[in-house]
């Protein structure tokens, strides 16, 4: 390598200057590019600008190029970017991923490359420093700007971070820098972290906490990969247990990721964090900034972020050396991508993780039967966390059976749980209703000719949301004023709300008991993240009596004051033949459940059901956890269904339901290389929701062996058919929904 062209200020050039170099770009051109490196050579992990037809692309240098074409006829890289080459880890691990999901590369890379700006030169933003000159005119804003500044020991500092440690306009600050006793300097906008101080004293540990900490930093400290499911009753500390193990990895020099199923979940994760380390670590997910998320982005490249608290597209960020995954509740369904590139986050982070030689924590009161299986198998290792955290003990649960309680119509609040909210709201202590429906009412339907209300666009049912005065589709988002007429026959007056969503058990509420602060947990009455996080800080500072919610309310939130659940309707999961439902329905639940009681005081969990004698009811108030996923992995055994088997979906749309269905027969007529592994084929069949955004839905289902070489023969399987232009082929393996 030393015969070869320097970078100005650089390292040797793995590419020299001409050199055929094979470049990955963003674009769905389905390979690797050959191109020509530039004047100064490139590296291997550049990301570059790469002209593909008439325009610049971005492209990340993949290796040397493959030849058997014209070197002459080779076009030349453009420019290399201003960013740290992409790790040969996450190379390989967009590879990999790649082939597991049955993805194109392209599509991969773009999802490691969502930073705003990326190659462009490092902007600057103003900042000032007291220099001790004090002005000849002295006021009392002034004096409060400088006693706030010197405060932070002549640290440099935004105009909004003096105002508001000052309570000073900015004015003030620009007419001290006038008087020359504040200088303005030009700093890169980039800034690199603070760094974390894992030398810091954390909380105090129980016995079992302090062990599983220790068990999780070991791993840590051996710089090997391996996952460990930690499992802990809700409350129990698995937090503080496995900061521990982020501690561990700062200490090695190494960067930790934290995923959290819940942009909600950050403000209260990030308390946590700094009060442990003394500092807040990056964030990364919808709800940052572009400007932020540029400077994460770069930061995590350049080694000086050390720690991100992200959403699931963290896992594509450019780690320098990453050390530790913590997916936190992990049997979580947000941490499944369902549109565009389909992977479970979960899942990945293992891959990451085992390309980088790192840890992976699962975190779960209730994990994922995948998840417990691997660690039964002894393919994970295990920690257990058995007792709540500080002074709190779980929930007692009961049910309320709903077959003998009087209710009247359209109310869904028993008497018994009514009356344990009104004992809850006299002892100043909250109450939390659950209810997994979003809006007013799933259905509206005509009295006059049973017409019932649907999108336009797709085959289901709009939901009423009467706070905004709209129907929503659930599926593509469209909506529209709530008519006065039916549209069908027409008939004024006639059209009325089927069933509950929050919305309306927030309206029985307010009748039931008119004087309590009421507050409603729902994704889509807040207009940002910022709004949520504020009112669910609002909620833990005692800002409502009665917290009406849906299942944004299970994913780990601490409401000190909160001692009573009421679930409304524990049946609504059980309905379907969802292969997870039982799943689905413990895990929430408990989930729930464990919401109530996490403080000194303790907590009742009361499930309304028709069906208290469902084995899954019954589970769940017997707390015989390991009991109910036994049984549970038998039934998936004996089925040969997941994790004991393997799926795959594969769903094909159209505006022409003739050409989606013809599409899916000629497939389901070439599944040769399918059955020479094994493979059932299933379908071509309609989706259960068969029209979404206007594109009819066809479904198949592939089911084989675990062992089977599942991906490679779909790959040869799909490859036999050509697909319409106007048709999508999208193939999910690991489905987690059948919709």
């Amino acid at each position: 390598m030393a015969d070869l062209p320097l970078f100005t200020d650089g390292p040797p050039a793995e590419f020299p200057e001409g050199a055929r170099v094979a470049v990955l770009t963003a674009e769905p051109v389905g390979r690797v590019l050959d191109y020509l490196a530039p004047e100064g050579g490139c590296d291997a992990g550049a990301y570059v600008a790469v002209p593909l037809g008439p325009r610049l692309v971005l492209g990340v240098v993949w290796g040397p190029g493959e030849g058997g074409f014209d070197a002459a006829k080779l076009r030349r890289v453009n420019r290399v970017l201003d960013a740290p080459p992409m790790p040969g880890p996450l190379r390989d691990f967009l590879v990999r991923a790649a082939d597991y999901t049955l993805t194109a590369p392209s599509a991969m890379l773009r999802l490691a490359t969502r930073a705003p700006g990326l190659g462009e030169p490092p902007g600057v933003r103003l900042l000032y420093r007291a220099n001790g000159h004090v002005p000849a005119r002295m006021t009392e804003p002034r004096e409060r700007v400088l006693e706030a500044m010197a405060e932070y020991d002549g640290a440099a500092l935004t105009l909004s971070e003096i105002s508001a440690a000052s309570g000073a306009s900015s004015a003030v600050v620009k007419g001290l820098v006038k008087a020359g006793a504040i200088d303005e300097i030009e700093a890169p906008r980039d800034q690199p972290f603070p760094p974390l101080d894992p030398g810091r004293p954390g909380k105090a540990l129980a016995p079992d906490q302090a062990d599983g900490a220790a068990r999780l930093a070991a791993a840590v400290a051996t710089g090997r990969y391996g996952t460990t499911l930690l499992k802990g009753v809700t409350g129990s500390g698995k937090t503080e247990v496995y900061l521990e193990a982020v501690a561990e990895c700062l200490r090695q020099g190494r960067q930790a990721l934290v995923l959290l199923p819940e942009i909600a979940l950050t403000a209260e994760f990030l308390t946590r964090v700094e009060a442990r380390f003394g500092a807040r670590p990056a964030e990364w997910h919808s709800g940052v900034t572009q400007t932020e998320r540029r400077r994460v982005w770069r930061m995590v490249a350049e080694g000086q972020a050390q720690m991100v608290i992200g959403a699931r597209s963290a896992l594509f960020l450019p780690f320098r050396d990453l050390g530790l995954i913590v997916v936190d509740e992990e049997h979580d369904g947000s941490y499944k991508q369902e549109d565009g590139v389909l992977y479970n986050a979960r899942d990945m982070a293992v891959l990451r993780a085992a390309l980088a030689d790192a840890q992976v924590v699962l975190a779960s009161a209730t994990p994922s039967l995948e998840t417990w299986v691997n660690a039964d198998t002894g393919k994970y290792a295990r920690i257990d966390l058995q007792s709540r955290f500080g002074a709190s003990v779980l929930p007692e649960m009961a049910t309320i059976d709903m077959r003998e309680e009087r209710l009247e119509a359209s109310t869904w609040i028993s008497p018994a749980l009514a009356r344990a909210v009104t004992a809850r709201i006299a002892a100043r202590e909250q109450s939390l209703l659950f209810l997994n429906r979003r809006g007013f009412a799933p259905l509206t339907v005509c009295r006059a000719c049973g017409h019932q209300i649907g999108c336009d666009q797709c085959d289901a049912r709009m939901v009423e949301h009467r706070f905004q005065k709209r129907l929503v589709c659930h599926q593509c988002g469209e909506t529209k004023p709530i008519p006065q007429a039916c549209p069908s026959c027409g008939v004024e007056g006639k059209l009325a709300p089927v069933g509950p969503g929050v919305e309306r058990l927030a309206e029985e509420v307010a009748a039931k008991f008119p004087d309590a602060r009421v507050a409603v947990l729902s994704s889509d009455l807040f207009g940002s993240a910022r709004a949520l996080k504020q009112a669910i800080t609002d909620i833990a500072a005692g800002g409502a009596d009665i917290i009406i919610g849906t299942q944004l309310v299970a994913k780990g939130h601490n409401f000190p004051l909160l001692t009573l659940v009421g679930v409304i309707d524990a049946d609504l999961g059980l309905q379907g033949s969802d292969l997870r439902a039982a799943e689905k329905t413990f895990q929430l639940m408990r989930q729930v459940a464990g919401r109530a009681g996490r403080a000194e005081k303790p907590g009742v969990a009361l499930l309304q059901t028709f069906q208290p004698e469902h084995p899954v009811i019954r589970a769940i108030l017997s707390g015989d956890e390991e009991g109910f996923w036994r049984a549970e992995a038998e039934g998936r055994r004996a089925a040969g269904m997941p994790p004991f088997g393997r799926m795959a979906g594969i769903i094909l749309s159209s505006p022409d339901l003739g050409a989606a269905h013809d599409l899916g027969t000629e497939l389901a007529r070439r599944a040769d290389p399918l059955r020479r592994i094994g493979a059932e084929v299933w379908g071509p069949a309609p989706a259960p929701i068969a029209r979404v955004r206007g594109r009819h839905r066809i479904r198949l289902l592939v089911k084989a062996d675990k062992g089977a070489p599942l991906q490679a023969a779909i790959a040869e399987w799909i490859a036999q058919v050509k697909v319409p232009n106007n048709a999508r082929l999208a193939v999910d393996i690991d489905p987690q929904s059948f919709l």
